[in-house]
């Protein structure tokens, strides 16, 4: 409070110097007002003139003549490709509803018990956001597949298509479902418990009635999540879903296999309609949400009960196995000789040389590219954010900027990829000129994972009381000056998320890039799918393991990092 009233004077003394505040005030606006219109900009350029191509795209015919409905009726009319959406709605289905029931029971035993080893079953349980989706697809190939250790258990090949691609979205889902459940019944008030208790209500009528309804927005966000990820992901259905059509390979047959870039563009909007329509959903749910936790609640400690935390640790104990099977299958079969019938160690698999001209090169342009997003993301991210929120007037432009930077968590990657080849490949864009180059990777990287990033730099600033701004403003400080000096030092932790959260985007994803990359820029995601394709499935494997290898050890400087940061710039926070 005393620190409170020693600044707030100097704030009232805008208004006693007027004019040349005024002045500076006019200055800064104008400046804010600029950095709103290129943030505007550039995702209009990377986004939304995209995406109109790809629309343009799907009326016209392989010679580029305008034919109307032409295409869509004719996918329409196929039975082989409409089958395809039936085909991704019910995989999309399924999953969600296998993933939301594990992950909620995981959820509540981390933070409404009191079992052991909470710790190490997070870690566990958030370890697959480390992989690329293809990695537990080639798992099931070594344990299931036509030689895998448990054939028997899928006869002649059973593992491909429907049951082996719904098994690797689990793996992939679980910990993205998870952490939104973790949230949602972190938030409990300790007194509706008391109060249950005290009137004789039974535990099963105490989950029904404030358990599940206190975490009830939690649930809808997590189904729509999963149901968004597996409808719009490419890289288990390429490795493992057989003669299973889904719309995402069909994408890919369609552009690769056939060249014919119209029924693509139609395939690309088709999936678009079910990720946008599962992301306004859950957005208007999102509204209706109400606070949890008033200023008099009490937080909720959970009461020791054998039998429950036992219960509940022999399943956390199971779900982080079968994580850890699945990871420990992809990561030893690389170091096989030839599976299965040689079991010898060896380091064959990672002379990738011998199984693509490319050798290592995919690996290093990787890591090229995740540090160029990490570091090129983070800065247009934050410096959006940052006009956003601390901007002053322009509240159309604000919020125009704001909705804009939404719109990426509802366009899948294998659409904005297709949308990215027809807008950047036109002769007549000014753009042309990155086009197989590492900057569009870059580009449509950053324009991909725009949203989370843009949300986690927002949430950062909302905590830096707008004083900090106008105690500059009566000083005639610019405000970049306190960007540099006050906010960028306050947000350190956020902007390190940030660019770690790119990092490993990057590192992993394989749908967004599999259409934009050059001869010298092949990421080494795009590779595994390449020798896959060739039946080099050790190989594949090999390179998934480099991948999760140098996501993990990234990951372990992250928190190095941030406690090295934390004692350094943020001992403010700490009385």
């Amino acid at each position: 409070r005393r620190a409170h009233a020693a600044v707030s004077p100097v704030a009232a003394g805008v208004a006693a110097e007027l004019p040349p505040t005024r002045r500076r005030l006019d200055r800064d606006d104008w400046l804010m007002r600029g950095g709103i219109c290129l943030m505007i900009g550039w995702l209009g350029m990377t986004l939304i003139l995209p995406l109109w191509w790809l629309l343009s795209k799907s009326f016209q015919n392989r010679d580029g003549a305008f034919v109307g409905l032409a295409n869509y009726i004719e996918y329409f009319s196929t039975p082989a490709l409409f089958a395809s959406v039936w085909n991704s709605l019910f995989v999309a289905v399924l999953t969600t509803a296998i993933v939301l029931p594990l992950a909620f029971v995981y959820a509540y035993a981390l933070t409404r018990s009191r079992m052991p080893m909470k710790g190490f079953f997070q870690a566990v349980s958030l370890v697959p956001i480390l992989a690329p989706s293809l990695l537990p697809a080639i798992a099931l190939v070594y344990l299931f597949g036509n030689q895998g250790i448990f054939k028997s258990w899928f006869p002649d090949g059973g593992i491909y298509g429907l049951p082996g691609i719904v098994i690797s979205q689990v793996f992939y889902c679980f910990p993205h479902a998870l952490m939104i459940l973790v949230t949602a019944l972190s938030m409990a008030d300790q007194r509706l418990y008391e109060a249950a208790d005290a009137l004789g209500a039974k535990r099963w009528r105490i989950f029904w009635t404030v358990t599940l309804p206190g975490a009830r927005y939690g649930i809808i966000s997590a189904a729509f999540v999963v149901f968004t990820l597996v409808i719009t992901d490419f890289g288990i259905a390429k490795v493992i879903g057989g003669q299973f059509n889904v719309l995402a390979t069909d994408i890919y047959k369609q552009v690769i296999g056939q060249q014919d870039f119209g029924m693509g563009a139609v395939v690309g909007f088709i999936l678009l309609a079910p990720a946008v329509l599962s992301f306004a959903v859950d957005r208007l749910v999102q509204r209706k949400q109400v606070a949890l936790l008033s200023a008099r609640a009490v937080p909720f400690a959970p009461k020791p009960r054998p039998v429950r935390d036992a219960l509940l640790w022999l399943w956390c104990l199971m779900a982080a196995g079968l994580i850890l099977a699945i990871l420990g299958m992809a990561l030893w079969a690389p170091f096989i000789k030839y599976w299965p019938y040689n079991l010898e160690f060896t380091l064959d698999n990672f002379a990738f040389g011998d199984f693509d001209a490319s050798g290592w090169s995919p690996y290093w342009a990787s890591l090229k590219l995740s540090a160029a997003v990490a570091v090129f993301g983070t800065a247009v991210v934050f410096l959006g954010a940052y006009v956003v929120e601390k901007g002053r007037g322009f509240g159309w432009g604000r919020g125009l900027a704001h909705l804009l930077a939404m719109v990426p968590l509802a366009v899948p990657g294998l659409v904005l990829g297709l949308g990215y080849i027809f807008f950047f490949n036109a002769p007549g864009n000014p753009a042309n000129f990155i086009y197989g180059t590492l900057a569009i990777l870059v580009v449509n990287t950053v324009a991909h994972f725009y949203t989370v990033a843009h949300l986690t730099a927002v949430t950062a600033l909302k905590q830096i009381d707008a004083e900090f701004e106008a105690v500059s403003a009566s000083l005639k400080v610019p405000f970049y000056v306190t960007l540099k000096r006050v906010t960028v030092p306050i947000c350190l932790p956020a902007i390190l998320d940030i660019a770690i959260y790119l990092f490993v985007n990057a590192m992993t994803t394989v749908s967004a890039l599999i259409f934009l990359y050059g001869a010298g820029t092949k990421p080494a995601a795009v590779m595994i799918v390449h020798m896959d394709e060739a039946g080099q499935i050790a190989a594949a494997a090999a390179m998934a393991s480099l991948i999760v290898a140098t996501s993990a050890g990234v990951k372990v400087l992250h928190v190095l990092l941030a406690r090295f940061l934390d004692r350094r710039t943020q001992a403010w926070r700490r009385r």
